[in-house]
């Protein structure tokens, strides 16, 4: 019988910390992908056996609540499992904890069913069998991830830079963390030693592939101080490839 959920043990590598020692936050995302990956691989429906059926899985959005960073040489055990569907959406959720048993995150993920001809969205039920709806009796309460805002029109903007190949994933597409990276060095040094990330939520609306000019677009949410909403924006049609909305814990707010 297949796991409804998986355990996957990461050492922090010194390579997946920040200045301050700690994991970087899209580090941490980078777990919780590849334990997703490796999961639906046992589950039956992993990127292969999709291509079978010529379809493919596409993150669409992901929330996270982090109470602690861990640091270089944690080991961070990620737990994962489906948590059912909602309408078109195949949700999937991780609690993460380190060795010594400290909960240190939570996250909820939504994922869309492409067909790689039409590019139609389907249902998950239309090519999944028995798709997990039960939740782990420990699991951590979380809401899922929501439709966000984007950033105000008169926000900051990064200096443009280009989509290099480091970016890319198996499909030639900038791979979902990546988003994560550039928004992540908007922030400057002094603020990213003094705080770290409390929530991200985070919705993927278009691809970018090699070569593209991208900038990243940044205002404060409003009532709301020590959060930022960014838009990733490409520019040769000022499309908007992803919305983001980071909260930090901390006092002061970071300077733009």
């Amino acid at each position: 019988m297949a796991l409804k959920e998986l355990l996957a043990k990461y050492p922090v590598h010194v390579y997946e910390t920040g200045p301050d020692g700690r994991i970087n936050m899209y580090s941490l995302f980078d777990f919780m992908q590849d334990a997703a990956s490796d999961h639906a691989v046992i589950l039956g429906y992993g990127r292969d056996d999709l291509l079978k059926k010529n379809h493919f899985w596409v993150l669409s959005r992901m929330y996270a609540e982090i109470s602690e960073l861990p640091l270089w040489k944690d080991i961070v055990i990620v737990r994962t499992w489906p948590s059912g569907t909602d309408k078109m959406f195949a949700m999937r959720n991780y609690d993460l904890y380190t060795s010594e048993g400290k909960h240190v995150a939570a996250a909820s993920s939504s994922w869309l069913i492409i067909d790689r001809t039409t590019k139609r969205i389907h249902r998950p039920d239309e090519v999944l069998m028995n798709y997990n709806n039960e939740q782990p009796a420990t699991a951590s309460s979380l809401r899922g991830a929501v439709k966000l805002q984007g950033s105000d029109i008169n926000g900051s903007l990064s200096p443009a830079f280009r989509v290099s190949v480091n970016d890319l994933d198996v499909n030639l597409h900038t791979n979902n963390v990546n988003y994560l990276k550039w928004i992540n060095n908007t922030y400057n040094l002094n603020f990213i030693m003094e705080h770290h990330p409390s929530t991200i939520e985070i919705n993927y609306l278009a691809e970018s592939v090699f070569g593209e000019e991208i900038i990243v677009r940044t205002s404060g949410d409003e009532g709301n101080d020590g959060c930022f909403n960014h838009s990733v924006i490409r520019l040769n049609d000022n499309k908007e490839l992803c919305r983001a909305r980071i909260c930090w814990a901390g006092n002061s707010a970071p300077q733009n």
